[in-house]
This record gives structure tokens, C-alpha cells and sequence, in this order.
């Protein structure tokens, strides 16, 4: 039995010397290195954990605070808990109502996403036919259109159609607008799932539609949770859109319409809790639901980004 020594000279510093790796002195660098790493990572975690949840927090407890506490001293803890900047916000300014319409559109306008997405996304991922690339790249491309160029023809398209001002139009234009993403995120998931269920489905004589509804969408369903999640923030929190296609009745507003409209009122009546109260209701849905799926979220990008 005999020792091998090492041909290269570590104290060279040639990465290509055998052994250089592995002398005390790298191990030492590399643990180094490591560690620094480490620091940069945990800070850059820290830092962007503060950026994140202290506007929040800075909201929800200003949503406590009287209006002269909040104009003396805008951050600060609250000498007392102000509940009735809730009830001020809900009737007054009519907070209930908002949330109800976005409610009443967002049922409508995420079914039809969903539904409408998932299937188009189905049919482009598993089906091979003249065109399907072509269609894939327009839905694609969607996502690179800015809404502002779209306003002024979607004016002019809701009230040729008589859907101007209606919750109708507005569901049928927030379905438009989160359909590419939509589909692109659920093309890239239903490509992950395995051909030979489809197959054996086939086989066995299921209908599309069948082999679609009962065999495929509950093999997607952490994609469509999370894409669902997606759309109903972004579909929760719009405000463009309604801005210019829902102005008619002041009482079909949607809730980001609201806010703004809160925000105008009782900036002149100088109420400020009860704008923080508003704008405290108006987070707590999106927060329920990403608290609540937060999983299935994780489990869908994980999943669609591992084949």
C-alpha cells in the first residue's frame, strides 16, 4: 500500500494543480467565501422583509390612531384604539358597497379567466395543429401590450356594444386582459403533466371534455390555484380600467374607485384614520386569500418550473 502524492503545488495557486482544493488553507477560503455569502443573503432577506411589511404595518395601526394623533406625529403607536375610523369608512364613505361590486365582477370576470384560460391553455400545451404556435405567441405577445394604448379603443368598443358603464363590459375586459398571462403560466403547467394519462384516458373512450374536466384540471389544480390567486389580486387591486370604463353611477364603483373617492373626501374633512380604516378593509381580503393558499402557490411555481 503506498500514498499517491499530489503532482500540482497548491502554494502556486494554480486552480489546476491536483489537490489545490483541497489543502486547509482553501478550505478555510471557501468557508469564508461561504460565510460572507450567507451575511449578504440573511441582510438582503432582512432588508427586503422591512420593505415589505412596514407599510402594512405603518397602515394598520395608523387605521387605530385618531386624526390629530396621525397629523401631530404620522408614525407613531396609538394611544388608544380608535374603532370607530371602521364604522366611519364603511358608512360613510360607502366601503361596504365598493366591496360588494368588486365582489359581484371579480366572481364573474376570475370564473371566466379560469375557465377560459385553462382550456386554451389545455389545447395549446397537449395538441399539435396548423397555427397552434402562431395562436401561443398572440396570447403571448398580449402581455407585452401596455393597458394605456388599449383604453381609448375599449371605450369606443363597450359603447358601440351598449357595455360602457356596465358590470358586464368590465367583466368581459378584465377577462381579455389577464388571458395571457393566464395562459401562458397554464401552457408551461399542463406541458409538465404526463402524457399517459391523457393516453390511457383515450383508451379507455373519454371525451375531450371529459378526459379536460376530470382527469386533467385536478392534476393542475396547484397551477390553477396559483394563477387563480395571481388573477385575483391583480383583478382585485385594478383601477385603471374601471376608472375609464365604469363612471356612470357613482354607486357601481369598484372598490380601488372607492378608496380613491375616500382618499378626496375625507382628505377635505380631515378624517385621515378613517382613510387608513379604508384602505386596512380594502387589504384584508387580498391578505386572507394569500395567507390561506400560500402553499398551493409555492407548490404550483415549483412544480411548473420542474419537469
Amino acid at each position: 500500500m503506498s500514498l499517491t502524492r499530489p503532482t500540482g503545488d497548491p502554494s502556486t495557486g494554480d486552480p489546476s494543480a491536483p489537490g489545490a482544493g483541497e489543502t486547509p488553507a482553501a478550505g478555510r477560503r471557501d468557508s469564508a467565501t461561504g460565510a460572507v455569502l450567507n451575511v449578504f443573503s440573511h441582510s438582503f432577506l432582512v432588508l427586503w422583509l422591512v420593505m415589505a411589511a412596514a407599510p402594512v404595518l405603518l397602515v394598520v395601526v395608523n387605521s387605530l390612531r385618531a386624526h390629530g394623533d396621525l397629523v401631530s406625529e404620522p408614525i407613531g403607536l396609538p394611544t388608544g384604539l380608535h374603532w370607530e375610523n371602521f364604522s366611519n369608512a364603511w358608512t360613510s364613505a360607502n366601503i361596504g358597497r365598493y366591496a360588494l361590486n368588486s365582489l359581484i365582477i371579480l366572481a364573474g370576470s376570475l370564473t371566466g379567466t379560469m375557465l377560459l384560460g385553462a382550456m386554451a391553455a389545455y389545447v395549446l400545451a397537449r395538441f399539435t395543429f396548423p397555427g397552434s404556435r402562431a395562436i401561443h405567441l398572440l396570447f403571448v405577445g398580449g402581455m407585452m401590450f401596455p393597458i394605456f394604448l388599449a383604453l381609448v379603443p375599449l371605450f369606443f368598443v363597450l359603447n358601440n356594444f351598449g357595455l360602457l358603464n356596465t358590470r358586464p363590459g368590465l367583466i368581459v375586459v378584465y377577462i381579455a386582459y389577464s388571458l395571457p398571462f393566464t395562459i401562458f403560466f397554464l401552457v408551461s403547467f399542463f406541458r409538465t403533466l404526463p402524457g399517459g394519462v391523457q393516453e390511457a384516458a383515450t383508451l379507455d373512450g373519454a371525451s375531450h371534455s371529459r378526459t379536460f374536466f376530470q382527469i386533467m384540471m385536478p392534476m393542475a389544480k396547484p397551477g390553477l390555484i396559483s394563477i387563480g390567486i395571481f388573477n385575483f389580486l391583480g383583478q382585485w387591486n385594478q383601477f385603471v380600467l374601471p376608472r375609464v370604463l365604469n363612471v356612470g353611477d357613482p354607486d357601481d364603483a369598484v372598490l380601488p374607485q372607492g378608496l380613491a373617492a375616500l382618499m378626496v373626501q375625507q382628505g377635505y374633512e380631515g378624517d385621515w384614520g378613517a382613510l387608513y380604516a379604508g384602505v386596512t378593509l380594502a387589504m384584508m381580503p387580498v391578505l386572507v386569500v394569500y395567507v390561506t393558499f400560500q402553499r398551493q402557490v409555492q407548490s404550483g411555481l415549483t412544480a411548473g418550473a420542474i419537469r
